[in-house]
């Protein structure tokens, strides 16, 4: 029986690594290999679901890599590269269902405008579009609706699920105290409707976006912006009113749109490429800028995030990345590209002190993505320029501290516990008992002092007085624009404008080619298939589990929540629709 057993443990490990030489074998036979991108092409800018900052896992094999979605940098030096490129005639757009925030769509919409500029056609054919997608397609030439289809553009709004009724009935009660009368994270465990300074934020958020929205579509639809705003209201479409009222050019179907594109560019035999694979043979040259990317919830960690968990910017993994652009002397500059709402306050500071030790050695300028609130404001903080979008979500300067109480719950289940303790607040971070008044106050004194470090940070980085930081801190969400405004960013653009900026300070000539090294790199089947980078501290059942339950309820909090302790973190989880 021993010999069988151990037959078969032996037989395990020859298969795995077999598989494991198979797979590093077929990584070295098409590494080398780039796409061929036949003449007379139409590029298709299909995109769909999340667009990430940070590369995913790069597959082997032709028919899986084509299903690799391609970063917000692949699509920039795509678009920017076909601009000049003699083999792209044109472009079709074709956006549907867009899982992502207003900043990504406003730097793809800034590049299909670049490379509008080449003179080369930009056409549009949508499919169920609402806001997002038909914001994006508008700056093409011609828009194309199928006849049956809907435009579903009718205006913006929020909503906030609130649980606190729900806890009560399950006899969980949730702790919270938070500096900042605008940092409400806590509010879905303790309140059952928005407050009033929620209220005005959200307010000044939906405000941004429709008029970014109306201003933006009515440029390039030659209509006035309360023209736009008009036809908002009268929304949603059917595609024959959409066409009626000049949002979208014909009704119609993607051999058509082909047959018009042919005309358009005299070429009777048009090929198509897809954006998922010509990102690949988009040629890297110019000078070495690093794009270091930080996305997703901070949490303190030894490890990344693995193949099915949600993205994270886990502290010890990112530090040694930056330690790692740092260390490499052929990188010119740095330009920083956050995607985050925050997180763990002890794991943004580590981080913010390599980034500044980062900023020393070579020239840095931030890039804000989407979001870059609370811990990813934080960690922006190095006293170097800060880019933003106008629909960027921004500030949230607070802190807060959210501890559950499940006593009720074992209540009802009949779950007792007892416990031996030594010390006064041995029982601080425990879900069985309440907090006593003397430890609540032990920790609003710690995250009292840790507001205190986040403004004082600020305003060092700004170059503004406490006083001034403070009075636009208090845990308020700015948009980009309003961020501009206060001083929290210091210019509103997108890559373009931060590569222009990095240009300068790195004494780089002003034109040329620009080569962006994305960092962390993207990662290997082989390197995923052996486990080089791990699961962070949640376990596989948790991650799923939160994974799952986001997917269904979004306001449901993140990682960073599920971790615990003092955090840095926007205090809303909500998207704009």
């Amino acid at each position: 029986m021993a010999k069988f057993l151990t037959g078969v443990l032996v037989g395990i490990i020859v298969a795995v690594l077999a598989i494991v030489v198979l797979g590093f074998a077929i990584s070295r036979i098409f590494a080398a290999r780039q796409p061929t991108i036949p003449a007379d092409s139409v590029l298709i800018l299909s995109l769909s679901g999340d667009l990430p900052e940070k590369a995913p896992i790069e597959f082997p094999l032709p028919f899986l890599q084509s299903t690799v979605a391609p970063t917000v940098r692949d699509i920039w030096a795509s678009l920017r590269y076909a601009a000049t490129d003699n083999r792209i005639k044109a472009v079709l757009v074709q956006p549907y269902r867009l899982g992502v925030g207003w900043g990504k769509v406003q730097e793809i919409r800034q590049d299909l405008l670049n490379f509008k500029k080449s003179g080369k056609p930009v056409y549009a054919l949508l499919q169920a579009p609402g806001s997002r997608e038909y914001y994006l397609a508008s700056v093409a030439d011609k828009i194309y609706l199928s006849p049956d289809d809907v435009l579903n553009v009718k205006g913006f709004r929020i909503a906030e699920l609130y649980f606190k009724n729900a806890l009560d009935k399950l006899g969980i009660s949730v702790e919270v105290d938070h500096i900042g009368r605008y940092k409400d994270a806590g509010d879905i465990f303790t309140r059952t409707a928005m407050s009033p300074e929620t209220r005005e934020v959200l307010s000044q958020v939906v405000d941004q976006i429709y008029n970014s929205f109306a201003s933006a579509v009515a440029q390039s639809r030659h209509q006035s912006p309360d023209t736009i705003r008009a036809l908002i209201d009268q929304g949603p479409f059917l595609a024959g009113h959409a066409k009626t009222a000049g949002l979208i050019d014909e009704t119609g179907y993607e051999d058509q749109v082909f047959a018009n594109l042919k005309r358009a560019t005299h070429i009777s035999n048009l090929n198509r490429i897809n954006i998922n694979t010509y990102f690949r043979a988009v040629p890297e040259t110019g000078d070495r800028i690093a794009l270091l990317v930080g996305e997703g919830d901070i949490v303190r960690s030894e490890s990344e995030a693995d193949l099915e968990s949600e993205a994270v910017i886990a502290s010890a993994p990112f530090i040694k990345t930056i330690r790692q652009v740092r260390a490499d002397n052929s990188i010119k500059g740095v330009i920083l590209r956050i995607n985050s709402p925050g997180g763990d306050a002890t794991a943004s500071d580590e981080i913010l002190r390599e980034l500044k030790l980062l900023s020393k050695a070579k020239p840095l300028v931030i890039s804000m993505s989407d979001v870059a609130a609370s811990g990813g404001y934080y960690i922006a903080a190095t006293g170097d320029p800060i880019v933003a979008y106008p629909d960027t979500i921004t500030g949230s300067i607070g802190v807060l501290y959210v501890k559950p109480n499940i006593h009720g719950l074992f209540d009802k289940l009949g779950i007792t516990e007892d416990a031996v303790t030594r010390g006064a607040n041995a029982d601080i971070d425990s879900i069985y008992a309440p907090m006593s008044d003397a430890a609540r106050s032990k920790l609003h004194e710690s995250i009292q002092e840790v507001y205190q470090q986040f403004v004082s940070s600020v305003a060092d980085a700004r170059k503004k007085s406490f006083a001034q930081i403070d009075s636009i801190a208090q845990g308020r969400v700015w948009m980009g624009a309003q961020a501009e405004q206060n001083g929290l960013v210091d210019r509103l653009g997108g890559l373009d404008e931060a590569i222009s900026l990095i240009r300068q300070r790195a004494h780089l000539p002003p034109t040329g080619a620009i080569r962006l090294v994305p960092y962390p790199r993207r990662r290997s089947f082989v390197e995923w298939l052996t486990g080089s980078s791990l699961a962070p501290d949640l376990d596989g059942d948790e991650v799923a589990a939160i994974r799952i339950l986001r997917r269904k309820i979004p306001d449901l909090p993140g990682p960073a929540f599920m971790q615990g302790g003092i955090l840095r973190i926007l205090p809303y989880e909500w998207v704009v629709q």
